[in-house]
């Protein structure tokens, strides 16, 4: 065919059959002989149709959009975040939705303005806190939604993320069996503790329950995004505890700051210091030395907040809280 857009008449022609039954074929709204059906999905097929948008929502009552709320607020690493956005678009379009990017930080408002305009099938919501605001709506709205994240009181919601807890813990452990004892965590910036974030939350209570079942001496402290920032805070850090011997941390966009500034402070990793962080794979093979590290698995969870909202567009019963296990990758750094 050339470059126009197949009709179709088109189709209902090259099957040898009325219009109208090809729309009944597109939409399922009457019965149709298996012989006739798999002749129209051919003809389909072999002339590159694709059903008009709008007639196609119109038949089923469906936009085939979802909702990405992603607010970009003040913390959050974007870098990390479109790794999970992307994964989420192309995970939407194996099911044949698109998406639609919310930003914006409008909290509980948003969501209502976005399900009352029936531009979109269902949600996929991202940066929860453990007080969420916008949970108490969502375990009322008709529309579905899966929140990448986990409030406090997960009741009524459909949950996926990484088992930041268990990964707080999975590093603890791994500098455990390498004999370290004195320890600290570099978690997120102030405001993302601050906000009640879960992720970051979760992987600090992971850390220090683990540092208490291990018997080792520990401390959790955020850390800022910038060169200086965290130079100061790693100086302070071994200025009082001199006999640290091993980091954890959780803060992408600090990683390879902590490496630069413990050079400067004239500590060796691993000799001196050992890293471990939690991050995505491709930040912890690129710093110098390797990170070993627990993955940040970005498009698993995006892959599987968007099976989870399919799954509730069809009426199907999903579980409430998907946890993802860590996995640890031993590199150069410990």
């Amino acid at each position: 065919m050339s470059g126009r857009a197949v009709t179709i008449a088109e189709v209902a022609r090259h099957a040898g059959v009325a219009v109208s039954t090809v729309s009944y074929v597109l939409s399922g709204k009457r019965t149709i002989s298996a012989d006739t059906r798999r002749r129209v999905l051919d003809s389909i097929s072999t002339l590159g149709y694709h059903p008009h948008a709008g007639a196609r929502s119109l038949a089923s009552k469906r936009s085939n959009v979802i909702a990405l709320v992603l607010p970009l607020r003040a913390g959050m690493h974007v870098p990390v975040l479109m790794r999970f956005a992307t994964a989420v678009v192309t995970a939407a379009r194996r099911f044949d939705h698109d998406v639609l990017l919310l930003t914006a930080d409008e909290g509980p408002e948003g969501i209502r303005r976005v399900a009352a305009s029936a531009l979109v099938d269902a949600l996929v919501l991202m940066d929860v806190e453990l007080h969420d605001r916008r949970a108490p709506l969502l375990r009322e709205l008709a529309e579905p939604s899966v929140l990448i994240g986990f409030p406090a009181e997960p009741a009524g919601l459909t949950c996926v993320d990484l088992d930041f807890a268990a990964a707080g813990a999975r590093c603890v452990a791994h500098l455990a069996e390498r004999g370290h004892r004195q320890i600290a965590l570099l978690g997120a910036p102030h405001v993302v503790y601050d906000r009640g974030t879960g992720f970051a939350r979760r992987t600090r209570e992971g850390f220090t329950e683990a540092v208490a079942a291990h018997g080792l001496d520990g401390l959790a402290l955020p850390c800022e995004e910038t060169f200086d920032e965290v130079h100061t805070t790693i100086t302070r850090l071994l200025t009082e505890r001199p006999a640290l011997s091993g980091l954890v941390v959780h803060n992408e966009s600090a990683v390879n700051h902590v490496l630069g500034a413990l050079r400067q402070l004239g500590r060796r990793v691993p000799e001196d210091v050992a890293v471990v962080a939690i991050c995505p794979d491709d930040v912890a093979e690129r710093a110098s030395p390797p990170l070993t590290s627990v993955l940040i698995p970005a498009e698993e969870v995006g892959r599987e907040a968007v099976r989870l909202v399919m799954e509730k567009l069809e009426g199907r019963e999903v579980p409430d809280a998907t946890l993802l296990p860590p996995h640890l990758a031993i590199r150069s750094s410990t």
